[in-house]
């Protein structure tokens, strides 16, 4: 399923389960407004957020501590009743490894290869924030989202 750049703030429906300010809910592509509603109306969803949660991470590129905002924060009643948290980053599949010359220019690879570091500096600082906090942490790709 292509991903769409579609890019605003999201209204929800439930505006109780959600944390963080109601009136800024943003949504960075057609996945995670897909994302968003089916937070909002699943009612096993118990509570969640978009980019309410900061973790801080060296940045490869300059060595300097940035703070990375994972799309999402949830917390979700399981099938057994069990209160999980989670952090949820949602990418395409091909943005989850490592970029290849395959079909692409010299300047290409490199913006995406720099890219690509910076992202796993911001999943390993993210797993480890998890970690401190009894949280899981997940990246969510096409695959994930669109099953069926």
């Amino acid at each position: 399923m292509a991903r769409t750049y579609r890019q605003g703030l999201y209204t929800p429906r439930h505006p109780e389960k959600y944390k963080g300010n109601i009136n800024n809910i943003v949504y960075r592509s057609s996945w995670e407004y897909s994302f968003c509603q089916f937070l909002d109306n699943n009612p096993n969803i118990v509570e969640w957020g978009s980019e309410v949660v900061a973790i801080p991470y060296v940045k490869p590129t300059d060595r300097k501590v940035h703070r990375y905002f994972p799309d999402f924060y949830i917390k979700y009643k399981n099938k057994h009743g069990h209160v999980i948290q989670e952090i949820i980053e949602i990418k395409p599949e091909e943005q989850t490894r490592t970029p290849t010359m395959r079909g692409r220019k010299r300047e290409q690879l490199l913006v995406e290869s720099i890219q690509y570091v910076i992202n796993i500096a911001k999943w390993k600082a993210a797993n480890q924030w998890c970690k401190q906090h009894g949280v899981n942490f997940r990246i969510l790709t096409e695959k994930q989202l669109f099953k069926n």
